[in-house]
């Protein structure tokens, strides 16, 4: 058995050129375009590479991007005033922080600063409560966990009544692709560092959604045959026959897992590009709502 390969950026490509039909039509109905507010803190060479990919991503699509690159050194107070920048502006539809700031910054009190309105990266407590909620629906939904979604139904997952093994519980992806999960009525099990005998559970789970950072630590053998697993994991790891010196992993070990399972993403281009492209999806349904609530 060889698992069909989930390749996130066909499906993101095809997903943004809606987008970006999308934000040609607001423009033209608007007179100006959707706009991504960014704030980065600090000089985290990974995050500095997400956001670059984030601009990239706006430009191509028609979003307008408007960054505000802050050094590590900043105060609180000077990061929170770029978040109330950002929510003053009537011309910016969406707002993201890109994540981790520096240990001195209070990463919850900047998020709960976010206009919940303007959330298009879903990380506002009061979003994710929503979520949690059973017959309540957030304003926006995280947007790694969303393009998790996206893939299982790509792939043909049937999630009513299926067997669902998250392994990871962090707030940006383990616990809202659980609740997501959930609301597909499917039947989910949290995993996570402290889970004993974590292969027992996957070996029954029709489908596995990962997110813990440990590079090719799900084996092959754990799975279930024709399980559906989406790999959230991105990890560099050296690898001396690759002319880089270093190559980049998934937490599954994909070598093991493509043998067992009925699909699976790849690292990288499986969850990376669809996180990307959740964003911009959400950006302009916050431009929309926007926008139509200043014309009333």
């Amino acid at each position: 058995m060889t698992a069909t390969i989930l390749d996130g950026t066909v499906i993101s490509q095809r997903m943004r050129a809606e987008i970006a039909q999308d934000a040609a039509r607001f423009e033209q109905q608007y007179g100006y375009p959707p706009a991504l507010g960014v704030v980065l803190v600090g000089d985290d060479p990974a995050s500095e590479q997400y956001v670059r990919m984030k601009r990239r991503a706006c430009e191509q699509a028609g979003i307008r991007s408007i960054p505000h690159l802050l050094p590590t050194d900043s105060t609180q107070e000077q990061v929170e005033a770029a978040v109330k920048s950002l929510n003053d502006d009537p011309s910016v539809h969406g707002i993201l922080v890109q994540l981790p700031v520096p240990p001195h910054i209070d990463e919850e009190a900047v998020l709960r600063l976010i206009d919940i309105s303007k959330d298009s990266d879903g990380v506002h407590p009061l979003n994710i409560g929503l979520l949690a909620m059973k017959g309540r629906e957030p304003l926006f939904v995280s947007a790694t966990p969303s393009g998790c979604l996206v893939l299982l139904k790509e792939a043909g997952a049937v999630l009513p009544g299926a067997n669902a093994v998250v392994v990871g519980r962090s707030n940006i992806v383990g616990l809202p692709v659980s609740l997501l999960l959930m609301k597909e009525n499917a039947t989910v099990t949290i995993c996570h560092s402290r889970t004993r005998d974590l292969p027992d559970y996957l070996r029954n789970a029709d489908i596995v959604v990962v997110a813990m950072n440990r590079p090719n630590y799900i084996k092959g053998e754990w799975l279930k045959p024709g399980a559906v697993v989406i790999d959230v994991g991105t990890s560099k790891i050296d690898d001396p026959t690759d002319s880089r010196g270093y190559r980049w992993v998934g937490d599954v070990d994909f070598d093991s897992a493509v043998k067992v399972a009925g699909a699976i993403t790849k690292v990288p281009g499986g969850v990376g590009p669809m996180t990307i492209t959740m964003l911009l999806a959400n950006t302009m349904k916050a431009a929309w709502r926007l926008a139509g609530k200043a014309t009333l």
